[in-house]
């Protein structure tokens, strides 16, 4: 088993959903991701180039919700994975979990999320 970088309850505005209304007006995102590496060397080194710069994945998953608007969750989820499995070699595999809390419905529910798993 790998060892892991986990970001919490990362907050992004952003305009997704299917309908028109869900697409109308920002709403929140809530996306959690964590990343399965060996981070044996940068235990080490203590040296952030033996490892992945979390700041970094915050700005890209902040750029990819927020920037433009999908039909599903499941789409943004997949393109955050996807970015993370290109842009950083170290990585084996990718959990993200992307939550729409308060979609803009009639029905009155906790929210909607999704959750996949992406490795080499």
């Amino acid at each position: 088993m790998a060892d892991k970088i986990i970001l919490k309850s990362i907050e992004v505005q952003g305009r997704h959903g299917c309908s028109a209304e869900e697409r109308s007006q920002l709403q929140p995102f809530i996306v959690d991701v964590e990343m399965h590496l060996n981070l044996k060397q940068a235990s080490r080194s203590d040296d952030l180039g033996d490892t992945i710069d979390y700041v970094q994945v915050l700005s890209a998953v902040r750029k990819i919700v927020g920037e433009r608007s999908r039909n599903l969750i499941e789409t943004v989820a997949h393109e955050i994975a996807d970015y993370l499995l290109r842009r950083y070699m170290l990585l084996e595999g990718v959990k993200i979990t992307l939550a729409k809390p308060n979609p803009p419905v009639k029905e009155k529910f906790a929210g909607a999320s999704v959750e996949i798993f992406r490795h080499r």
